[in-house]
Order: C-alpha cells, then sequence, then structure tokens
C-alpha cells in the first residue's frame, strides 16, 4: 500500500483585526475553519484556494504570500494532510452565492475570539495559522510551481 497525504488549500484573510472563518457541519458537529479544501486535479495551488475561497465564503481572494506549508495528521489512524497555506485579501463579496455544502456561516473573528472557540476549531492548525500569520511569517508565491501535461 502506497501511503499519500491528501493535499489542501487554506486562506488566512485578515481584515481590520478580524480573520475569515466558515462555520461548517462536520461529523463532529459545527466546526469553525479558514475558508479551505483539497486540491483538484489539473488545478494548481492557487487556483485551488481561490476556488474554495469562493465556494466556502462567496469572497473573491487574491493569495498574496504563502504563510507556510503544514503536514499534519491526527492520529495514527486517520489520514494525513499536507496543507498550503496562502494569506490574501478577498474583495467582491456575492451574498447571492449559496455556499459550500456543510458551510453554514462565515464569520470574520479576532485572534481572542478564535482562541475562545478552541474546542470548535476543526483543527488546531486554524489558529497555528493564525499565529503563523500574525508572526509575520510570509513566503513568496513564486515558491510555487505547477507543471501539468509538460
Amino acid at each position: 500500500m502506497v501511503w499519500k497525504p491528501h493535499v489542501t488549500v487554506a486562506a488566512v484573510i485578515e481584515r481590520e483585526g478580524r480573520f475569515l472563518l466558515v462555520e461548517e457541519q462536520t461529523s463532529s458537529g459545527l466546526q469553525f475553519n479558514q475558508p479551505a479544501g483539497h486540491l483538484e486535479e489539473n488545478e494548481s495551488l492557487i487556483e485551488a484556494v481561490k476556488r474554495e475561497v469562493k465556494e466556502e465564503s462567496a469572497w473573491q481572494f487574491e493569495p498574496e504570500y504563502i504563510v507556510s506549508i503544514q503536514l499534519w495528521r491526527k492520529n495514527p489512524r486517520k489520514p494525513s494532510f499536507l496543507r498550503c497555506c496562502f494569506a490574501g485579501q478577498c474583495h467582491s463579496h456575492d451574498p447571492s452565492q449559496p455556499l459550500d455544502e456543510g458551510v453554514v456561516a462565515t464569520h470574520w473573528l479576532t485572534r481572542e475570539q478564535i482562541a475562545t472557540q478552541q474546542h470548535r476549531l476543526r483543527s488546531p492548525l486554524v489558529s497555528i495559522s493564525v499565529d503563523e500569520y500574525l508572526s509575520g511569517q510570509r513566503y513568496p508565491l513564486s515558491l510555487l510551481k505547477t507543471f501539468l501535461d509538460i
């Protein structure tokens, strides 16, 4: 059996000291996460994060930096995830757009409000990513290269 982590993307989006989180229905109940999701076939990581933010929040997202690349597994019986976390700005909200299946609401929360919801975070990567962003971790998007069908 070949081990393969799930490749995912996530967006840290800050506006006036608040961070965009989605509240989504999971098998563990309602939880908070950054707009995030799986890389799909034939898309770049940047295309994936733009798509996921739009699908989950109805905002257009423009990634500006990579915050971190995280390898995470909850425990040995669970799948592993390779998560590329981006930071950037959003614009052009479409309040009439239906949100992705399972997403019940979007919220703009301060870091302190995120901390009070620690028990409802989808993973520890939510607060870790915000803290990495707040500590100034920024890496150029030019680190990412996409070579599909060459």
